[in-house]
């Protein structure tokens, strides 16, 4: 069977354009899934032979060819299963992973790849290569060192048994965050029990009740729905119990023991220490750094306690004005977790004279859609406008960017929270920029997040109305979308995000979010829900003002975070004589100021390290954002001298030395090539209240 004639059949197959997500059904999978590693096999086959010259065009192109295929096909399943999990799917997803990670596990493995590789390094063509092929070269022979394909035979099973329980896992403990997620229901009788509760959250939480035709106020473990409460119900009993349902959901004390995460952690973190080993490394994070910009975990370490040591006075500072205001003004003795939410909102409103919620009418989606596009369209001499694409739910809007009138990439946007959908916010690639005999394929990017739907109002849908937050969350997916399509690189594995190193490659995220505190961006993005007013310079202020608000508290919470996920990975020893619990009590003792209960089990729920990629890399957040607010200060010091933060000359230079080059040479150089130096933390210290 060729995947030509089964490309009409099975829409997994046709690599033609966009996927057709209106014709993609869960029993489409495993045909495609075999067809594609039948056809990568057969390919691999071929390029293994003595006969297969070690050079780009009948080497390196074929292997990228083939194996794109079957990238972007499980890239759609992969998506679909994130975004609209349904039990079929979840099957077919399970059935095939492991058939997926066992193909890349060969590939990293082939000695004979790995050998034409290093021949084709060694040839008299490598120094005519352009610079971005060399990279990818490079690439190649360090990812084949890391897939085990200098190892024994007898240890490359063993490789490739690690790598997919690692796969099934990692699914496993998603699935069972998502399971916990979607089985929880609150159902609240009495308006009074909301009370202080925005009239939108309990629309919303009227609406899903009376979905599920029942009476009364549904809440569930969904953000847009839980996170209200913790900060704005007066009841505390509510906020305590919906506190302690979110922190031990995918653990021992949640709701269901086959949810429970405990073990796959301790199982996960085995199989990474026993990876690193038989690669010849003391721990696994020192595998996670061979492809980033940290050189050792040392080195990391000692950076966020740095920053911990800088961000802790502040911390300290805050936590007391937190206690001090929530005894006095609220009656609140003893502050505790699910009250420090709702007390600091109180603080906030009283330092600021402000509310979230005061902010959020000024923030409709389409305004703000319109003010994003016209900061990316100004920065960048593009123009974005609607497309049609099939979609996979009717909330998914799809556009396109063009420059000069010609097509440079398009993206699919799924803003809403839903159940089956993973919560969070992410960018993905559908399909990644490459020359190819007939011309440039564009590059289309997948931008989801999870904000809170249009509300239902006597009837009526009115457009959703963004928190700040959200509106921050919403530039930050789009500086990676940004990364990854306006890239001007032809070769696909270095071009957009493809190649960057891990933690380089939150700096265009962080960078964008920068644009949110502008008030020649702002007044053009917002708009009263009721009166349509933009935004008021004294509200804009005040939220300036507000900034920074608890900023040493949330930098020690970012901290703490990292700190556990390297010592996790460097030098903690799974199911040894401390568990994962002691460890994280042990980080939180050492940098947290706020204490969390003894029944806080945040790491059950810890998919950045768990099923996300992040593992030995969450530090990546805010070693990036070193370098975003350093690139930010260009903005600022050029909007110093005009008064006008989108500068599209340096804007331009952005988009040249950071956006267009993608992977295809060091982030560090990037850097420097924009910014004229090195990074310096000076501009972070400065952007977070925390400079002396």
């Amino acid at each position: 069977m060729t995947l030509s004639h089964s490309a009409e059949s099975n829409p997994l197959l046709d690599f033609t354009d966009l996927p057709r997500f209106d014709a993609i059904k869960p029993e489409h999978v495993t045909p495609a899934v075999d067809a594609l590693l039948a056809q990568n096999r057969a390919v691999v086959a071929q390029l293994e032979a003595d006969a297969t010259p070690a050079n780009w065009d009948d080497f390196v192109e074929p292997l990228e060819n083939v194996t794109e295929k079957l990238g972007r096909a499980w890239g759609i399943v992969g998506h679909l299963n994130a975004v609209v999990d349904t039990p079929e799917l979840r099957a077919s997803y399970n059935e095939n992973q492991p058939k997926i990670t066992e193909f890349w596990t060969e590939l990293g493995q082939n000695l004979a790849l790995f050998e034409k590789y290093k021949g084709l390094k060694a040839s008299a063509d490598y120094p005519s290569l352009s610079a971005a092929r060399k990279k990818i070269v490079e690439n190649a022979l360090r990812d084949f060192r890391l897939g085990g394909a200098e190892l024994p035979q007898a240890q490359k099973k063993r490789f490739a048994e690690i790598q997919e329980a690692q796969a099934t896992l990692g699914t496993k403990f998603s699935e069972n965050v998502l399971d916990a997620t979607n089985d929880y229901a609150l159902l609240v009788d009495s308006e009074a029990e909301l009370s202080g509760l925005p009239d939108d959250a309990k629309q919303a939480a009227r609406h899903a009740a009376e979905k599920d035709g029942k009476p009364g106020y549904k809440f569930t473990l969904h953000f847009p729905s839980f996170f209200p409460i913790l900060q704005y119900a007066d009841s505390r009993s509510l906020r305590e119990t919906v506190y302690r349902a979110n922190v031990t959901k995918a653990s021992e004390l949640g709701v269901k023991p086959e949810w429970d995460n405990t073990q796959i952690i301790v199982d996960l973190l085995k199989l990474r220490d026993e990876e690193a080993k038989l690669l010849g490394y003391s721990n696994f994070a020192e595998v996670s750094l061979v492809s980033k910009m940290a050189e050792t975990p040392a080195q990391v370490i000692t950076f966020m306690e740095d920053l911990a040591k800088r961000a802790r006075p502040y911390g300290e500072k805050d936590l007391a004005e937190l206690r001090t205001f929530a005894k006095e003004k609220l009656g609140i003795d003893r502050l505790e977790a699910w009250d420090v939410t709702y007390a600091s909102e109180k603080l906030r409103e009283q330092r600021y004279a402000f509310s979230e919620q005061e902010v959020k009418q000024y923030f409709p989606e389409p305004i703000v859609i319109a003010g994003l596009f016209r900061v990316i369209q100004t920065l960048y001499a593009v123009q974005i406008k609607p497309d049609t694409a099939t979609v996979w739910h009717p909330d998914v809007k799809f556009f396109r960017i063009e420059k000069d009138g010609e097509l440079i990439g398009q993206f699919y946007l799924d803003l809403y929270a839903r159940s089956g959908k993973r919560g969070g916010a992410w960018m993905d690639d559908a399909r990644g920029r490459r020359q190819l005999a007939h011309g440039i394929q564009t590059p289309v990017a997948y931008l989801t997040c999870n904000f809170t739907e249009p509300a239902i109002v006597d009837g009526k849908t009115r457009s959703a109305l963004f928190t700040h937050d959200e509106v921050i969350t919403l530039f930050h997916e789009f500086g990676h979308g940004l990364h990854h399509m306006l890239t001007q690189v032809d070769e696909l594995a270095v071009s957009g995000i493809s190649g960057v190193e891990w933690d380089a490659v939150e700096l265009p995220s962080q960078f964008m979010e920068n644009f949110c505190w502008e008030w020649d961006v702002l007044q053009h993005m917002t708009s009263h829900a009721d009166s349509g007013e933009p935004l008021p310079r004294a509200l804009f202020d005040k939220m300036v003002a507000a900034k920074n608000f608890q900023s040493g508290l949330q930098t020690l919470r970012q901290v703490e975070f990292a700190l556990f996920d390297m010592h996790l990975h460097y030098d903690f020893v799974p199911g040894g004589a401390h568990s994962t619990q002691q460890l994280i009590d042990q980080v939180r003792a050492q940098v947290a100021v706020i204490p969390a209960p003894a029944f806080n089990r945040f790491q059950h729920s810890f998919s950045h390290i768990f099923a996300g990629g992040y593992a030995a890399g969450y530090y990546s957040y805010k070693w990036a954002e070193v370098l975003s607010a350093d690139a930010y200060s260009a903005f600022e010091e050029a909007g110093a001298a005009s008064g006008n933060s989108l500068s599209t000359e340096i804007g331009k230079k952005f988009q040249q030395e950071i956006l267009a080059v993608g992977g295809s040479r060091p982030a560090l150089e990037s850097f420097k090539a924009f910014r004229g130096r090195e990074p310096s933390i000076d501009a972070l210290l400065r952007h977070s209240g925390m400079a002396s």
